[in-house]
């Protein structure tokens, strides 16, 4: 992220998203609730655009920390272990990072309109799938591309189902037998 006042412009724009949704993201609204001066937002991002933009590169940060973990095990051959890393990361985007991922969301829908936004959208999403297929192929899967993809996206729909769909919310263990059923169908060769 940038100097300190572009994170704090980002995660109070997270948070208006989550809270308000795309409409009441204003730069007037950050600026309010982040306790800053009049126009200080504008000052930093001059249009819509560039707030969205700020604000996804931030939430970008922040997912790529809690995924972390599972992204940092190139050679694990585990696939039990992956599980319960993937696992534990997934609850953690449904717990304590509810908020982002509820605001992820809201941009998801905004970059379907604005190519300038699918674009940091689609790159930010590059920064799971890469390694799933790196972590994937160490493991010994026949199909790494294919199989790292469906992973990044089973899990996308277990986050989508849980903060916004119909479906109730998983449990870790849930989570943990999800992750794991899945990996074993990809690994089993």
């Amino acid at each position: 992220m940038k100097p300190q006042r572009a994170e704090l412009v980002a995660e109070t724009a997270i948070t208006l998203l989550a809270e308000r949704g795309m409409r009441g993201l204003t730069h007037r609204a950050v600026d309010e609730a982040a306790g800053l001066p009049p126009g200080s937002t504008s000052n930093l991002a001059r249009t819509r655009s560039a707030l969205l933009e700020l604000t996804l590169a931030r939430l970008a940060e922040l997912e790529a920390d809690a995924f972390a973990p599972v992204l940092d095990v190139a050679g694990l051959t585990m696939p039990d272990m992956l599980a319960e890393m993937t696992a534990r990361a997934l609850w953690t985007q449904l717990t304590t990072g509810r908020r982002q991922t509820i605001a992820r969301y809201e941009l998801a829908m905004e970059a379907t309109r604005r190519p300038e936004l699918r674009k940091i959208y689609d790159e930010a999403g590059s920064r799971f799938r890469d390694p799933a297929v790196t972590i994937l192929s160490a493991a010994g899967s026949t199909d790494p591309v294919r199989h790292g993809r469906q992973l990044v996206a089973f899990s996308e729909g277990m986050m989508f189902d849980a903060v916004i769909g119909a479906g109730a919310e998983p449990t870790l263990d849930d989570l943990r037998l999800g992750v794991r059923d899945l990996l074993r169908g990809m690994l089993a060769g």
